[in-house]
């Protein structure tokens, strides 16, 4: 098998695709794609914060896309050298989560917020 990462999506498609998915549980792989699109290749890092805050405050404990969010603020600021502070928070957030119940947020916060202190300097 060969990864190849998720192409870049129009933004109302990224917008759109999450929506669904926080509704429709069968949605949540092609919501993963649609975010980590974002996350690697949208040049407007503000949008993909505002892509993981909406994941991270509309889904429900255990949804796979909570610790993707965590993951995909560690891509934007490896990236883009900076996040916003509320960015910075929802990351830390979500990887206590994940430390404190693996059922709730998965590692993959974890993972995220280690990209983020790598990129940004220790927190």
């Amino acid at each position: 098998m060969r990864y190849e990462n998720p192409a870049l999506l129009p933004r109302s498609e990224v917008l759109a695709t999450l929506e669904r998915a926080l509704a429709e549980p069968s949605w949540e792989l092609r919501a993963a794609s649609a975010l980590v699109g974002a996350a690697l290749n949208e040049d407007d890092r503000e949008f993909v914060e505002r892509c993981c805050a909406l994941v991270a405050a509309r889904a429900e404990s255990g949804n796979q896309l909570l610790g993707l969010a965590g993951l995909c603020l560690g891509h934007t600021a490896r990236r883009f050298r900076v996040l916003s502070g509320t960015s910075v928070a929802l990351a830390e957030s979500l990887a206590a989560r994940a430390e404190a119940d693996p059922s709730d947020v998965d590692g993959r916060a974890l993972d995220g917020l280690d990209d983020i202190r790598g990129a940004l300097g220790r927190l």
